[in-house]
């Protein structure tokens, strides 16, 4: 294998922001994409739809053809969005040697089956060192070095080394983990609280209401996460904490904008639609709503957020039944 050349499948902001930070330090990004005519624009005017602002290096690559862009590759970054994880490598696996370390880089659960994305993914490729890559990371900041902290997680010392190791620069520091449940888990369900952050703005609340939503929130999915095996320690942590800040109070935030507009009265599919990007925190309420169920948890977050996504609740309806809930301790 060329030890420079890395894959990157999903050329969405996500997928392009790494290619630009890898680049930056001296790999070979090859990135594929669904779509010829996102490829031809990366290729032929260095430039992607979703970061506008960034011009990308030649050695940045683009390609519809799998066995192109992973054949050699050193290692695998999967930035497709959560629910076209599974096809994505059922459609590639052919071309992936068990040698080459797979690592996650999309945030949310397989709704049909519950399990995490890096389950799904050892499912379909058992024989590959998987890992996850979680953590307050906005694309367009990433892409233009502004100072970033993130979190590698795997099963496995040699991932973790190598891939901290090829990660790292001056603005992108990366610390590692073995609890990689929970660090999925505070990657899904952050963006849940984003849309819950965003409704409360587009009805008009402050501060206050988003303080309250994200430290709630917080014990929420640590809860949620301490049932499902994980550490409680690691949702006050970047993947945890950290996460739910920059996606609950960002204007970058896709989740949190379609909350705002949920808010202000706009219709959820509307709403999803005016983001113009996978808005993941929809995916992962329903999928968080059937969790919640299974692992018998109180999350009235999560639960209020689910009835204003898929039951049709006024906002200002569930924030009334929200302060009104039966009197407990902290």
């Amino acid at each position: 294998m060329n030890n420079k050349k890395i894959a990157i499948l999903g050329s969405g902001s996500w997928g392009v922001a790494l290619s630009v930070l890898l680049n930056n330090n001296g790999y070979m990004p090859h990135i594929w994409s669904f779509s010829q005519n996102e490829a031809d624009l990366i290729n032929e005017q260095r430039k992607c739809v979703f970061l506008p602002e960034i011009t990308l290096d030649e050695n940045i690559k683009c390609s519809t053809d799998f066995q192109e862009v992973i054949t050699d590759s050193h290692f695998i970054l999967l930035v497709t969005p959560s629910h076209a994880i599974r096809q994505t490598i059922k459609n590639c696996k052919q071309y992936i040697k068990p040698e080459q370390y797979v690592i996650i880089c999309s945030k949310g659960i397989e709704e049909s089956s519950l399990l995490t994305l890096s389950e799904v993914v050892q499912e379909e490729l058992p024989n590959n060192k998987i890992g996850v890559l979680s953590g307050p990371s906005h694309a367009e900041e990433v892409a233009r070095s502004i100072p970033t902290t993130i979190v590698l997680s795997s099963e496995h010392d040699d991932v973790l080394k190598s891939l901290q190791d090829i990660f790292m620069s001056p603005s992108f520091r990366v610390y590692t983990s073995k609890d990689i449940v929970s660090v999925e888990i505070g990657g899904a369900f952050k963006n849940i609280m984003a849309l819950a952050c965003g409704m409360a703005a587009g009805l008009g609340f402050g501060d206050n209401t988003f303080a309250a939503i994200i430290t709630r929130g917080l014990a929420e999915l640590s809860r949620l996460g301490v049932k499902m095996g994980g550490n409680e320690k690691t949702f006050y942590g970047l993947t945890g904490l950290g996460d739910i800040i920059v996606t609950c109070l960002s204007e970058h935030s896709r989740n949190r904008k379609c909350g705002y507009l949920i808010g202000q009265g706009v219709p959820v599919e509307e709403a999803i639609k005016q983001v113009g990007m996978v808005v993941e925190g929809v995916n992962a309420t329903k999928a968080a709503k059937k969790i919640v169920q299974k692992y018998d948890v109180d999350t009235p977050i999560i639960n209020a957020t689910y009835s204003v996504l898929f039951e049709g609740k006024d906002p200002k309806e569930i924030v009334v039944e929200l302060m009104t809930r039966e009197k407990k301790s902290e």
